[in-house]
């Protein structure tokens, strides 16, 4: 009884509850650009060659580091992190409803503009929330926070991809943008009357200076041949999840799974393990420590891989579908909880968001240019044995943590 209750006092404290605004806030932009848009698109007939070609708006997430700095750099009258906050905010809430004044088949190359500019402002947001959200929470509180905010992201998923969907076959698309950029309305109130947080002032330098230091300061502090190891950790632990996830859609239509079965038992089993695998990950590691959890829920994120080695070995089963889908998802919500608290604490609170942007952009690598290769790797090795090298992948970002993570510290 004593621990519900203080499971529930640690959830709904101040401080979780500013994570989970701006975890939704952070994840809404995403979803729209990868979700809604699209259907939207292809409900007015536009060729699915070009819609494709519109995943390339995602750029500005994985080189967001490179403007990074200005935020650290540059202030407003309300704050570092809440003025660049209430900037962000207040361009999406107008830029996402101009999609909907425009017509896929005439005026394409305004949407697409639009779209690379919501995208931007998106990934300048996150660079924001991840600084605010750092320097925010105490070290032994990185852990909850960091889930709570990763699970806010992904439930934001839930309104431009079903509650959007739904309205789109009930009123016209100007409309459908507009109530769906609504929902960023609770983040730009909380900017409103959350607290600026309290770090040490930076000292005033030129541009150059200001653009280069975050990068400096992370090598001096912990030396060269250090920080490269843990530049190797960060690309290297979720490596193998981040494969084995790649083609998972076409591994279960290979099975012989319908699209049905996929939607009902694959999505579900995804999705909510994830969550809750994120949220036991968070508490649980207020006791552990980073450390600790970084070694536990990482080797449970590793051997979760197996589990679809397993599935390709039995064939179909959706049984076994929904048991190996569940525990790879509840593995990696444990493992991406304990890596973005390491990411957090190793930043500095001088340089959150331009350190904070550059570890995300490193690890988002594997997922944008490593992942191009899993099709060759499949088409050469055979879905069991391409789910067993993906295990095997995911043993050096274990390995670093002898060096970057020892359990003693």
């Amino acid at each position: 009884m004593q621990i519900r209750k203080r499971f529930w006092q640690d959830i709904l404290s101040k401080k979780m509850l500013v994570c989970i605004f701006t975890g939704f806030t952070s994840g809404l932009p995403l979803f729209i650009l990868i979700s809604l848009l699209p259907a939207w698109l292809r409900s007015n007939q536009l060729d699915l060659k070009a819609i494709g070609l519109f995943a390339l708006i995602q750029l500005p997430y994985t080189w967001k580091f490179l403007w990074a700095p200005f935020f650290d750099r540059f202030s407003w009258p309300m704050g570092r992190r809440r003025g660049w906050l209430l900037f962000f905010q207040s361009l999406l809430l107008i830029s996402i409803p101009l999609l909907g004044f425009y017509n896929p088949q005439t005026d394409l190359t305004m949407i697409v503009i639009i779209a690379i500019l919501i995208a931007f402002l998106s990934a300048s947001q996150d660079i924001v929330i991840d600084a605010y959200r750092r320097e925010l929470l105490l070290d032994k509180e990185l852990g909850l926070g960091n889930a709570v905010h990763v699970n806010a992201y992904k439930i934001a998923s839930l309104i431009p991809g079903s509650l959007s969907l739904i309205l789109a076959d009930h009123f016209d698309w100007k409309t459908v943008f507009i109530v769906t950029s609504l929902f960023m309305l609770p983040g730009l109130v909380l900017t409103f009357v959350m607290k600026e947080p309290k770090v040490p002032k930076m000292k005033k330098r030129d541009l150059v200076s200001s653009l280069l230091l975050p990068f400096q300061e992370f090598m001096h502090r912990h030396g060269l041949k250090s920080a490269l190891t843990i530049l190797l950790f960060i690309f290297f632990y979720k490596l193998g999840d981040s494969m084995a996830t790649a083609l998972a859609t076409p591994f279960y239509l290979d099975l012989g799974f319908s699209k049905t079965e996929i939607g009902l038992i694959a999505k579900n089993a995804g999705l909510w393990p994830s969550v809750i695998g994120g949220l036991v990950g968070g508490i649980w590691m207020m006791k552990l420590g980073i450390n600790r959890a970084l070694w536990i829920f990482g080797f449970l994120q590793m051997i979760s891989i197996l589990g679809f080695a397993w599935l390709a070995h039995i064939g179909y089963s959706p049984e076994w579908l929904a048991i190996a889908v569940g525990f790879e998802a509840f593995g990696v919500g444990l493992g991406t909880t304990a890596f973005v608290a390491f990411i957090a604490k190793t930043t500095h609170p001088l340089y959150t968001a331009t350190q904070f942007a550059l570890f995300t952009s490193l690890a988002a690598v594997p997922r944008t240019l490593v992942n191009a290769s899993t099709g060759y790797l499949q088409s050469l090795f055979g879905w069991e044995n391409f789910f067993i090298l993906c295990f095997l992948l995911a043993i050096p970002g274990m390995a670093l943590l002898y060096k970057i993570a020892p359990i003693k510290n």
